[in-house]
């Protein structure tokens, strides 16, 4: 089983930045896939960006250029930092583990774990 709690959401004026946390519990953290993915009120859950084991990164083009995914294994846990944040981007963002993974996956259905979930609204 592996646990997953996002952290660093909030309110932030459009242009501005927030950095995402999703702490991982587990001893093989090193070994997942790791995504993120956001939702927004009566939209279905979409794809925002993924990082393979081997750190080989994806983004959805929504963000491409303004966000960026990384990990730090030492730590179990991967972060995504916002920059350049527009109203669109207003979601609940969630954290997701694929435990078994060569690279990475851009479909929800296709990860393993999930954590609850951090509310990002960027106003205009």
């Amino acid at each position: 089983q592996v646990q997953l709690v996002e952290s660093g959401g909030g309110l932030v004026q459009a242009g501005g930045s927030l950095r995402l946390s999703c702490a991982a519990s587990g001893r093989t953290f090193s070994n997942y896939a790791m995504g993120w993915f956001r939702q927004a009120p009566g939209k279905e859950r979409e794809f925002v960006a993924a990082i393979s084991r081997r750190h080989s990164a994806g983004y959805a083009d929504s963000v491409k250029g303004r966000f960026t995914i990384s990990r730090d294994n030492a730590k179990n846990t991967v972060y995504l930092q916002m920059n350049s944040l527009k109203p669109e981007d207003t979601a609940v963002y969630y954290c997701a583990a694929q435990v078994i993974a060569l690279g990475y996956g851009s479909e929800a259905y296709e990860y393993d774990y999930w954590g609850q979930g951090t509310q990002v609204t960027v106003s205009s």
